[in-house]
């Protein structure tokens, strides 16, 4: 089945294959073609350039896309939407003054979540997710990150997990799983952390891999969770099984969690709302990207990654929701580009980058995904009619997504 679509006003984000992620000064740069074609053959990118240079050609459909823009999918590394129910009155209590520290002393947070996860069967756990998919996948996501983290025993974290891989088997955009046991102090070892790690190592690493649960390997290292030495530990048992590190690091504190997790080769570090100069100096000399979550930001009311140190620095940045029903109850990655330009001073051409390619580059998918590229899956957006790119995180609070389209299909 092949697609031709025409007279696109601006196709956005065209790449050769060999680009797998932008940095610094190059974040600034978006390639694009006006007045231009797009040949999709069966679920891959055939060919694309200006209508000017439009091969003879027969297809199966034709679509005019006069006026209107096409980009790629949005690429969300990092989010947590297998869940239960929801934390709407934590929402509230924060209202009254309550901090998320204090919240989750309280044993609210992370521990009201896994409460309510361990309650919950799988069908119904599978139901409420896949509904959040679809969601986002409207909203323009066309590759996606899903963690664990909100089960805390075995059981509940291999539940989580084979939710995430029946998401992967009945949709057909691309799903990373990633195992983050080590997300929070599960009550019953509110006085033996040692025994948690234990079983994570012991019990929880082998079985996910034996089942082979997971891409990725996360640790939420912070202040009150999961120390740098706790954080080594577990990524050096992770190593065994072959599971590439994705960290939760600098989000309330500078606690050299960066350096542990580029001396494990993390594919990212993510949060960095605290970022010291000794980071930026470590990140600079790594292959690991810095994950920013802009809607957490936003949300929890903390201060937003500070993404013009990060890209003036020649290092690269990806955009990400961090959806979970704590700290960010949204997957909306469209909210997340302009939040980044609106609140973190980035540039539209350096927000798309991010949140496109450079995702991609976060979830190891550059190679499918995150650029109109030929031989890439056919995820991408059409705009509705549009003035120019700018106005996507311009007019953060329109749906401006006509239709969207994943492995050359249209979602309804």
């Amino acid at each position: 089945m092949t697609k031709l679509f025409i007279n696109i006003k601006e196709l956005i984000q065209v790449r050769d294959i060999s680009v797998k992620k932008v940095a610094g000064t190059e974040m600034s740069m978006l390639p694009t073609i006006k007045n231009a074609f797009l040949l999709i053959k069966d679920t891959i990118i055939s060919d694309f350039g200006s209508m000017d240079n439009l091969p003879k050609t027969s297809v199966d459909e034709t679509i005019d896309v006069t006026d209107k823009m096409i980009l790629p999918t949005w690429c969300d590394s990092h989010t947590h939407i297998v869940y239960a129910g929801n934390r709407e009155q934590e929402f509230v209590d924060r209202i009254n003054g309550l901090s998320y520290e204090e919240i989750a002393k309280n044993g609210g947070g992370i521990l009201n979540s896994a409460k309510k996860l361990q309650e919950t069967s799988e069908k119904k756990l599978y139901k409420q997710s896949a509904k959040r998919l679809e969601e986002v996948i409207a909203l323009g996501t066309g590759a996606i990150e899903i963690k664990s983290g909100y089960g805390l025993t075995l059981e509940a974290e291999l539940k989580m997990l084979r939710v995430i891989k029946k998401l992967k088997e009945n949709y057909s955009i691309p799903i990373k799983a990633t195992f983050l046991g080590a997300h929070a102090i599960p009550q019953e070892y509110k006085s033996n952390k040692e025994g948690y790690i234990n079983l994570i190592i012991d019990k929880m690493l082998p079985q996910i891999a034996k089942e082979n649960l997971a891409d990725f390997i996360d640790i939420f290292c912070e202040v009150g969770y999961f120390s740098v030495e706790d954080t080594d530990r577990i990524l050096s048992a992770a190593k065994k099984y072959g599971f590439i590190p994705k960290v939760h690091v600098n989000q309330f504190n500078s606690i050299d969690g960066i350096e542990i997790s580029v001396k494990h080769n993390a594919l990212s570090v993510d949060h960095l709302e605290v970022l010291s100069d000794k980071d930026l100096e470590i990140l600079k000399n790594s292959s690991t990207i810095p994950v920013a979550l802009p809607s957490c930001s936003y949300f929890l009311s903390i201060p937003y990654t500070p993404a013009r140190k990060i890209i003036d620095n020649g290092l690269p940045l990806a955009l990400a929701t961090d959806y979970n029903p704590g700290s960010t109850p949204s997957g909306n990655m469209n909210f997340v580009v302009s939040t980044a330009c609106i609140k973190m001073k980035m540039t539209p051409e350096e927000a798309i980058n991010a949140a496109t390619i450079n995702g991609a580059f976060a979830m190891n998918l550059e190679n499918n995904v995150g650029s109109i590229c030929k031989g890439k899956l056919a995820n991408f957006i059409i705009t509705k009619e549009i003035p120019s790119y700018g106005f996507i995180p311009y007019s953060f609070g329109t749906n401006l997504i006509e239709r969207v389209f994943i492995n050359g299909k249209t979602i309804d």
